[in-house]
């Protein structure tokens, strides 16, 4: 039973951070509704179990060196490679699109804050 729920609920998690994150920082824009949480949250559970651990392990003495900030770094990849990949896989009227840099450091904070956060009462 397990092997069911934790995806799922990774999923709906996920999901519920990016509409979180859409809705926080200005900036960030997406098409395509329910559509793009779903496959929001299922291309971020993919990248949080495959990518991100490999970038974080790559990047571990940056990290220690710089007392985690480098963290806002790792976010800012796992969001620009969300996007990319939106763009790339082209479903259909889903996009997700960052003004600019700052949308994307701002984004990267508040997607790890909002993260972490969840993760405390989930776990």
């Amino acid at each position: 039973m397990g092997f069911i729920i934790a995806p799922l609920i990774g999923i709906i998690l996920n999901g519920g951070i990016l509409f979180a994150l859409t809705k926080i920082v200005e900036g960030v824009n997406y098409t395509g509704g329910f559509k793009f949480f779903v496959l929001g949250g299922i291309i971020l559970g993919l990248f949080n179990f495959f990518i991100r651990p490999v970038i974080k392990i790559i990047s571990l003495p940056f990290i220690l060196l710089t007392g985690g900030i480098v963290l806002i770094a790792v976010n800012m990849v796992v969001l620009r490679l969300l996007s990319y990949f939106f763009d790339v896989l082209s479903f259909q009227n889903v996009t997700l699109v960052f003004e600019n840099f700052t949308t994307y450091v701002i984004g990267a904070i508040v997607f790890g804050a909002i993260n972490w956060a969840a993760h405390l009462f989930v776990k």
